[in-house]
């Protein structure tokens, strides 16, 4: 079973190439975040002819996940069950459906934008609501996963140059605290091999040469419980996806699986 997640900063942008993907990559469940749509204008359809069936969290231009899968989609929930409003508003953050017999969820964690920010307090009690949410499944015997963009860096090796971030988010102890408090209700890190040089960084910016520099940053992670863990048999960064006209910023991370 092939399980993948992508930021794609927009299906409607992204749709041609990631259509693509999903053929090529024989990918059976992807975790999407930044689908920068409403649900009605997300391409089920398109998704449909090819075999996947959607779920869908998304309320416009901004922000926005799903989960695509060919090997069902049950039990779906939507949202982050008691999760924080930032400016009075439940941001789409945050989807869970069960595909055959894997539980996941695809996340979208705030930026944070500026350490001091409402937004990065706002950042660690989405992170503490997630934490909450996820506990019983993550303890569970069935295999779970919480996939996404985390918007966090797990170590100072997960970016280009730890100098660069010196005072900025991302990299915080507050931030790294939330997610050992994940780790810490049976999730861990299900770390990617790097296709292309020594780190498995999964972001770059489109600014200042970024991905040609290979200026990049691991910021986003899949957390499996125990039972996900140990059927894992391969784990990867799609580099290739980010290449060439129309790329998203993000990269796909795949992982395989023995279920």
């Amino acid at each position: 079973m092939r399980i993948a997640t992508w930021n794609v900063n927009s299906i409607t942008a992204r749709l041609p190439r990631l259509l693509a993907w999903l053929e090529s990559s024989g990918t059976d469940v992807l975790c999407i975040q930044e689908t920068k749509t409403t649900e009605e204008a997300f391409p089920t359809d398109a998704l449909a002819e090819l075999g996947y069936e959607s779920a869908v969290r998304a309320t416009g231009r901004w922000n926005g996940v799903a989960i695509v899968s060919r090997v069902g989609l049950a039990d779906v929930v939507g949202g982050l069950p008691g999760g924080p409003e930032y400016d009075g508003v439940e941001e789409p953050r945050a989807i869970s459906a069960t595909c055959g017999p894997v539980r996941v969820w695809s996340v979208y964690v705030p930026n944070g934008r500026e350490v001091g920010h409402p937004h990065f307090a706002y950042k660690l009690q989405w992170l503490k609501a997630l934490r909450d949410a996820v506990a019983d499944d993550a303890a569970g015997d069935r295999p779970f996963a919480v996939l996404g963009d985390y918007n966090i860096a797990p170590h100072d090796s997960d970016v280009w140059d730890p100098t660069a971030f010196i005072g900025a988010t991302h990299v915080t102890p507050e931030e790294r605290e939330a997610l050992a408090a994940l780790r810490a209700t049976g999730l861990d890190d299900v770390v990617p091999r790097p296709l292309k040089y020594d780190q498995p960084f999964t972001y770059w910016d489109y600014r200042q040469l970024g991905f040609p520099k290979n200026r990049g940053m691991r910021i986003d992670l899949v957390y499996g419980n125990d039972p996900f863990r140990s059927a894992v048999s391969d784990a990867y960064v799609d580099r290739e996806e980010r290449k060439g006209k129309g790329a998203s910023d993000h990269a796909p991370v795949v992982t395989d699986l023995t279920v």
